[in-house]
């Protein structure tokens, strides 16, 4: 198992619930995220900007 950092950009939801919803869903195509935080918000794109660390599978690890 190994540990990743990801960014990622996800689009502003109605309410707080869904935002963390689509956060943790998006999280979760790489891998098991450990620890995530919204790092920049641009109201005008409606997007928020997400940096986390996942942990991955050795099986699942992304090819170089």
């Amino acid at each position: 198992m190994t540990t990743h950092f990801i960014t990622a950009e996800i689009d502003l939801q109605e309410t707080p619930t869904q935002l963390q919803e689509a956060i943790e869903a998006e999280l979760k195509a790489p891998g098991e995220p450990l620890r995530w935080a919204i790092t920049n918000v641009d109201v005008e794109q409606q997007k928020a900007s997400v940096e986390a660390i996942v942990t991955v599978a050795e099986a699942h690890q992304p090819q170089a």
